[in-house]
């Protein structure tokens, strides 16, 4: 693992950390840097290795940005990207950033990550100076980016509840009161057996939403059932058909984001089923695709494009040093549309 400078808690490695850690002068440094002659082979090797230990590299980003004190801010997800394309969620979630940073003449340095990798990922950016700070997504309990690059100096912001951020800023939707909504609506509706396909067990958002599903069905007498799956259209057929397998087939399901509810629908027919008659189906996120099904899909709202930029104009507050306040950008609002309706008669509630 790459070691960070040891003079300054939290402070980047620089120019002259890597002098003293190569035993050479730092105008030594530039000249192995920038593959020049006048160091041996044997010394600029030496040098090279302490700058990759350090992490460190030339300021390459400023140097091209003529000294604009903010450049760029960093944003890695760790999804595949064919996938990525098809997400809604994080194609307004972006737009939703880059309308911020036109506005500071900054860009997003992207990057699709595997999450085990992502630490190191960041450490190279923040340490390279190749981002003044970046936007951090999809945590999970106890997440070892938190202490790892807090430890570093990072200025970021969290996209997740506070209780999942640690040390940095956080700004986040109400996920638990969203949920709890969902549920007690299909509760008035006469539903008793509703299931949730969610995403990953282990991102904190989707352990949030687990309780409040599970504590809101329990605390209304209904059965509930949730199923893991990754927002992949994929796995969420999947989830799906094996609910509708299953002894006790629920009259409801709520999906975790659309693309998962969109593809619901044709594993719904398959079965010789009719939305809503057969099965209430509900959406999270509510992008476009929500309107352009039929029926058109029942689905908890919210503005993700303003949620990107609140997310980055906060982002600026802790890079510029200004006063950065957790803060719950919304929660999320029932939109009812075509897709949810009472169950068939035999099996409401009485």
């Amino acid at each position: 693992m790459a070691r960070t400078a040891t003079s300054g808690e939290g402070r980047k490695a620089t120019i002259k950390d890597v002098a003293k850690l190569a035993g050479v002068s730092p105008s030594a440094v530039t000249i192995a840097v920038h593959d020049k002659p006048g160091v041996s082979s044997t010394t600029k090797e030496r040098i090279l290795r302490a700058a990759r230990e350090l992490g460190w590299s030339p300021n390459q980003a400023a140097q091209s940005l003529s000294g604009r004190a903010l450049h760029t801010v960093g944003l890695a997800i760790a999804r595949p990207a064919r996938m990525l394309g098809l997400e809604p969620f994080y194609m307004e979630f972006i737009s939703g950033i880059e309308s911020v940073l036109g506005r500071h003449s900054c860009s997003l340095l992207l990057r699709l990550v595997e999450p085990e990798e992502e630490v190191e990922v960041q450490r190279g950016w923040w340490q390279g100076n190749r981002v003044n700070g970046s936007i951090l997504v999809d945590l999970r309990a106890d997440d070892p980016r938190i202490p790892a690059l807090a430890g570093i100096g990072l200025p970021a912001v969290v996209v997740g509840h506070p209780s999942l951020a640690g040390p940095f800023t956080s700004v986040w939707t109400d996920d638990a009161a969203a949920t709890a909504e969902a549920v007690q609506y299909l509760a008035a509706l006469g539903h008793r057996r509703i299931a949730r396909v969610g995403g990953p067990a282990e991102l904190g958002h989707s352990a949030i939403r687990t309780k409040a599903f599970t504590d809101t069905a329990e605390q209304l007498g209904l059965s509930a059932r949730t199923v893991a799956a990754d927002f992949s259209a994929d796995q969420g057929s999947r989830a799906c058909r094996n609910l509708l397998l299953s002894p006790e087939r629920p009259t409801a399901i709520v999906f975790d984001n659309d693309l998962m509810a969109v593809t619901a629908l044709g594993v719904i027919a398959e079965f010789g089923l009719s939305v809503p008659h057969d099965l209430s189906v509900l959406a999270w996120d509510d992008s476009q695709l929500c309107q352009l099904t039929r029926p058109t899909l029942s689905a908890m709202q919210h503005d993700i494009f303003s949620f990107g930029a609140d997310v980055t104009e906060t982002l600026f507050d802790v890079m510029m040093h200004r006063e950065a306040v957790s803060h719950a950008a919304q929660v999320p609002s029932l939109v009812p549309r075509g897709s949810t309706a009472p169950p068939p008669a035999d099996q409401r509630r009485h």
